[in-house]
């Protein structure tokens, strides 16, 4: 319940600062235009409400009732989409930064500086104003693409002695489509086969939009072959793209095994591991998460269970599941560490943002995860792929 609160208030403020900047740059441009003459202010203003009314189209194609309905080609979408989502980083942070840094001055008074150190400080706060243009360019050209392999250790009580050792690859998020090309996935899945995994496990939003190219996407999955098979589980772009039933049956064409309410016992030598995946979990239906799923536990093996959804979490560990592996968060996808606390927008929609969690005997990995979603940038949760390796605690 909490969370929830937090997350309106938060969506909330975010959406108002963002309107309240956007209104007053609109109004800035409009009060200049007019002393450009008639003709300039006329043209300035209609380009202006095109430019409005692009970003206005771009934020409604973020919705997936929309993309269904207005079917515009992948990449047209990505520009209008994406476009918007970095006008409103930069254009708001621009603003933010400019607006504080003259609120700090004119409360000093014209008196704090002399005419030199006034020109100093005016142009220390150009140069602040351009973070976040460098921000948006280091998050989208180059830490976007940054695919990290992260090996994580996961202890688990009277673990099988032939399961230890035994090295689970994770991907999850992949989102293929505008922000993330079919070539950039083909390295990920390269770099994924160096590892040589046992298993490999899929977390979900293998797109993000109806028209994504969900089948490229299969197709660069089931080049990893390992040795006991791809599983998976349905994220909630899956749900939103209308495209769960498809997925899950050129899957098993594939190879691929997308587990939905359903588990897979697997052989290790003597031991068992038994895989269980559900479907995208929603929190609107938190009072019944994974309803029915105790019975995909299996007695006298190890339980791991695939959620799109990490908040899962605290009922999984009560019904008996040994390891949760999720994703969702994209470790909040932009995330500024300030004084050793993480800041980003996932904080307010689950305390389970990245990494690994504990509770009794049970475990649970989120992953940062590999695309993004509407922003396409990403700032301090660099991509990763993940091999997770079992251990004896």
């Amino acid at each position: 319940m909490i969370f929830d609160f937090l997350r309106n208030l938060a969506d909330l403020a975010i959406f108002s600062v963002v309107i309240w900047a956007q209104w007053r740059i609109g109004s800035s441009i409009l009060a200049a235009s007019k002393r450009r003459g008639p003709r300039a202010a006329a043209l300035i203003r209609l380009l202006l409400a095109a430019a409005v009314a692009m970003i206005v189209v771009g934020f409604a194609l973020s919705f997936a009732e929309v993309s269904r309905v207005v079917q515009v080609p992948t990449w047209l979408r990505g520009v209008l989409n994406g476009g918007a989502y970095l006008w409103a980083f930069i254009g708001t942070g621009v603003f933010l930064i400019h607006w504080l840094w003259h609120l700090l001055l004119d409360r000093a008074g014209p008196r704090a500086f002399d005419p030199g150190r006034r020109k100093l400080v005016n142009a220390a706060g150009s140069t602040l104003a351009a973070v976040p243009f460098a921000m948006a360019g280091f998050g989208g050209m180059v830490q976007r693409t940054d695919f990290h392999v992260r090996e994580v250790d996961i202890a688990i009580p009277n673990l099988p002695r032939d399961l230890q050792g035994l090295r689970v690859l994770q991907l999850s998020d992949i989102h293929l489509g505008p922000f993330l090309s079919e070539r950039d996935l083909a390295r990920v899945i390269d770099e994924s086969r160096n590892l040589r995994p046992h298993l490999a496990v899929i977390t979900g939003d293998l797109i993000s939009m109806s028209g994504d190219p969900l089948d490229a996407c299969l197709r660069q999955i089931a080049r990893l072959r390992p040795d006991a098979g791809i599983l998976g589980c349905m994220g909630n772009h899956e749900i939103y793209a209308g495209v769960q039933d498809y997925t899950f049956e050129q899957g098993a064409r594939l190879g691929i095994d997308f587990l939905r309410e359903r588990a897979r016992p697997l052989r290790f030598g003597e031991a068992t591991l038994t895989v269980a995946g559900v479907d995208y979990q929603p929190q609107r239906l938190r009072d019944h998460f994974l309803d029915g799923a105790e019975r995909l536990i299996a007695a006298d093996a190890v339980n791991v269970l695939l959620s799109h959804n990490p908040n899962v979490f605290p009922i999984a560990a009560r019904q008996g599941f040994d390891l949760t592996i999720s994703g969702h968060t994209h470790g909040g996808q932009v995330n500024v560490e300030i004084l050793h606390q993480n800041l980003n927008v996932a904080r307010f929609l689950t305390p389970f943002v990245y990494g690994r969690f504990n509770l009794d005997r049970a475990s649970l990995y989120v992953s940062r995860g590999i695309g993004t979603i509407n922003l396409p940038i990403r700032i301090g949760a660099p991509p990763e792929i993940t091999l997770l390796r079992l251990t004896s605690a």
